[in-house]
């Protein structure tokens, strides 16, 4: 199945074949007995893919990995791919009951999440989000209780204020994208359709306590690429404002204000809060410069993804745009639960060279074959702490020939304090050729991991995932 024309089907990005159950896991340190829950991420597996050069990493089946900690234990280990039709025929089963929209059968590979009592694996572009049960078995697809518009989003935020559920979708059919508000009983509420032209790919937003953003940016779905049997048809069109659109979250479509931008890319915000006068909004956020615009084939390589703070002016209408560091970063988090509100730290993935695309893939393709050039063994990968009011930054990297996916922050108790907690990621072990779940103490991120959870197997690099706490 693998091509050595495509890095991502190679070395460290290859998929695994085999779904584990393991239990009883070993642990180097001690695992706090306050992390009782599950660590699920999500991200692509493909099966069976019949042209192996013309595979993007973007659209492979998703499969979620998953560790259970209680009492101090890592009770077991799983990983399962995300049951859609075609994924059920090929596995030889029956295929899940349940609604479709548009006839997508997606196998959802970004994100999972649990909002009302479900545990939802979710993709962007139109298709709708899987029940998964709380051993990573597919339930089915899930439309909140039939009350879904149309699709739904890779990515959503739980307002901490109110428990809701908030989330952007788009789909390549439609001339809009879909503010969607889901109340606690896991049904949609509020649904908003903000025209847009030319199909933008909207990947992620920002939310405040009084404002929605919306990143229309120079990313688009490209028809002609469709026809030409592109499996990711997105492409960078230079021709195309970049934008900024503010929302009032109460408000219509038509109180959207639309904002220049410098041309750019976001896949991932940080967070977004308002000043204590309303007048201002600031935003954290991973920027590319440019992207797909080279190659859209196999995945970002354009430019390296770098942290920014934006400055909304409200009264004046602008946006002042302001590098924090210059290393390549991705995948930002926060506390989850200063989502809307004012936040200090963040923390994100340290990438090699250009980020998780050209210069990332070499790196995992010299450690399959055991050649790692001199130049990139002084990269690393890690995962930084930003003091986002100092500017000061805590490191704590790894192997360079291994990978470290995205930092989870969990709180050590309801109450802790912004940064008193926990940083989980999967971090892959060249020595032993398997992953290990690692936890920080993420108020010194330089200090020796608090615990190791040793899985038996590779977890393939990957997208995002969640803390899944018993009580949520």
């Amino acid at each position: 199945m693998t091509d050595r024309n495509n890095p991502y089907l190679e070395g460290l990005f290859a998929p695994v074949s085999e779904e584990i159950t393991a239990h009883d896991l070993n642990v180097t340190g001690r695992i706090p007995e306050a992390l009782t829950g599950r660590y699920l991420r999500n991200g692509p597996n493909p099966l069976n893919i019949e042209d192996p050069a013309a595979h993007h990493w973007f659209t492979g089946e998703g499969m979620v990995h998953g560790v259970r900690l209680r009492d101090g234990r890592a009770e077991w280990y799983r990983n399962r791919w995300v049951r859609s039709d075609a994924v059920a025929a090929r596995l030889g089963e029956k295929g899940p009951q349940g609604p479709r929209h548009l006839d997508m059968d997606s196998a959802p590979n970004t994100h999972v999440l649990r909002f009302a009592g479900r545990n939802l694996a979710t993709v962007e572009g139109g298709a709708l989000p899987y029940e998964l049960d709380q051993e990573l078995n597919t339930l089915g697809p899930f439309d909140f209780r039939g009350t879904l518009p149309g699709g739904f989003a890779a990515h959503s935020t739980v307002d901490p204020a109110t428990g809701e559920l908030h989330a952007v979708a788009y789909c390549w059919a439609y001339p809009y994208v879909q503010y969607l508000v889901a109340g606690l009983d896991g049904r949609i509420k509020q649904r908003v359709d903000v025209p847009v032209e030319g199909g933008p790919m909207m990947h992620d937003f920002s939310l405040t306590a009084s404002y929605v953003l919306l990143y229309d940016l120079p990313v688009v779905f490209d028809r002609e690429g469709v026809r030409g049997g592109d499996n990711f048809p997105y492409v960078w069109d230079p021709a195309r404002p970049a934008r900024l659109g503010v929302l009032p979250r109460g408000g219509p479509a038509e109180a959207v204000r639309w904002l220049e931008l410098d041309p750019c890319f976001v896949f991932h915000p940080m967070g977004a809060y308002e000043s204590a006068d309303g007048r201002t909004v600031t935003v954290h956020l991973v920027r590319y410069d440019k992207l797909f615009d080279r190659n859209a084939r196999f995945g970002p390589d354009e430019a390296p993804p770098c942290l920014e703070r934006w400055t909304v002016d409200l009264t004046a209408g602008t946006v002042r745009q302001e590098r924090l560091d210059d290393r390549p970063v991705e995948f930002p988090r926060i506390d989850p639960r200063r989502a809307t509100l004012e936040h200090r730290y963040g923390y994100g993935v340290l990438q090699p060279g250009d980020g998780y695309g050209a210069e990332r893939t070499r790196l995992h393709l010299a450690t399959s074959q055991d050649l790692i050039p001199q130049e990139m063994t002084q990269l690393g990968v890690g995962l930084v702490k930003f003091d986002l009011a100092t500017g000061a930054t805590q490191v704590h990297t790894f192997d360079p020939r291994g990978d470290v996916g995205e930092g989870v922050f969990v709180p050590a108790e309801r109450g802790a304090a912004e940064d008193d907690g926990w940083l989980l990621a999967y971090v892959f072990e060249p020595e032993r050729d398997a992953t290990d779940l690692v936890v920080l103490d993420s108020r010194d991120l330089t200090a020796e991991p608090v615990a190791r959870v040793h899985l038996p197997v590779r977890v393939p690099v990957g997208f995002h995932g969640n803390w899944l706490a018993d009580e949520d």
